[in-house]
């Protein structure tokens, strides 16, 4: 298996079925384009397809376009493995997303041949992966999981170990068929903090422990087949099929979208006959929000309601 030439990573160690497997590079560069929010780093941007995507020494890199901010993992070489430094720009870049009123939709995704494949083992070795780290790390993917946006992370290659955390922690995943896709921590003494309190709510108990307990690694079709990711797309066939997904994002009404999302958690913990209580005061801001008044006089005009850009 050809290893990155520094850092591999904790999860990086394959079964043996994915030995030597051709991981290509997929362009996941739908966002930027001149003028666009981006990173504050001088940088050079290359094009790729009809697309643009900023290159800057920065692990982390953010971009802002049309309601949608694009975050990606920039460490190519390592395959976009975790250190402190990754993990606190990209908490940063995560709150700066569900602070900006003009973000909806948050898309998370990795440059190079793939997604994440894990913690960095040359800084685990070196003594740097420690609180502060873990502080970073779980800052960024409760916010993921608690902003009022819907959040998309976007697998490729190797989704593994903190890959797969950072996926979960998102609403929704989308998957190029060829993501390898699972954790490996038990196998080197930890856990995965990240996904231990999250995955059980996405693929049941018992694949959960499947997965975390054996560090089994599955395909993206047997991933979507149990759950754990919402679309699988051929690896040149990503850019379509965000632009579905971005297209799907708008036509809900933000507001709606906010609280039905913060529902969906709360059902997981509270009592039914308690919450509904909290449904109802959610259902009293929708209906006095304009997005309704957006989406009536739509349905009189016989048109499709549009909710962005926001209205002021």
């Amino acid at each position: 298996m050809a290893l990155p030439p520094q850092g591999r990573s904790l999860d990086m160690m394959a079964p043996f079925s994915y030995v030597g497997r051709h991981l290509p590079c997929v362009a996941l560069s739908a966002g930027p384009t001149p003028g666009d929010r981006t990173t504050p780093h001088a940088a050079r941007t290359t094009s790729i397809g009809s697309s643009r995507r900023v290159m800057t020494e920065t692990p982390v890199t953010y971009a802002a376009s049309e309601g949608v901010a694009w975050i990606t993992l920039d460490r190519p070489q390592v395959l976009n493995a975790l250190d402190t430094t990754l993990a606190a720009t990209l908490a940063d870049h995560v709150d700066r997303a569900a602070a900006d009123p003009e973000i909806t939709l948050v898309i998370v995704r990795g440059a190079g041949r793939a997604f994440c494949s894990g913690m960095d083992r040359t800084a685990l070795a070196a003594g740097t992966i420690g609180e502060a780290f873990y502080r970073h790390w779980i800052r960024a993917l409760n916010q993921l999981e608690d902003m009022p946006k819907i959040t998309l992370g976007v697998l490729h290659g190797y989704s593994i170990g903190g890959g797969l955390q950072l996926a979960v922690a998102c609403d929704l995943r989308l998957a190029t068929s060829d993501a390898v896709v699972g954790l490996g921590a038990t196998r080197h003494g930890i856990i995965p903090d990240g996904s231990v309190l999250r995955l059980a709510r996405i693929i049941g108990l018992g694949r959960a422990k499947e997965l975390t307990l054996l560090n089994d690694h599955v395909t993206a079709e047997e991933a979507r087949a149990i759950g754990l990711v919402n679309w699988v797309c051929a690896p040149d066939g990503v850019e379509a099929a965000l632009g579905d997904i971005i297209e799907k994002v708008r036509q809900a009404a933000p507001t709606a979208s906010a609280h039905a999302k913060r529902l969906l958690h709360a059902s997981f913990h509270g009592d039914p006959r308690t919450l509904i209580e909290e449904v109802m005061r959610a259902q009293n801001d929708c209906m006095a929000s304009w997005e309704v008044d957006e989406a009536n006089r739509a349905w009189q005009e016989k048109r499709e309601a549009v909710f962005h850009p926001r209205k002021r």
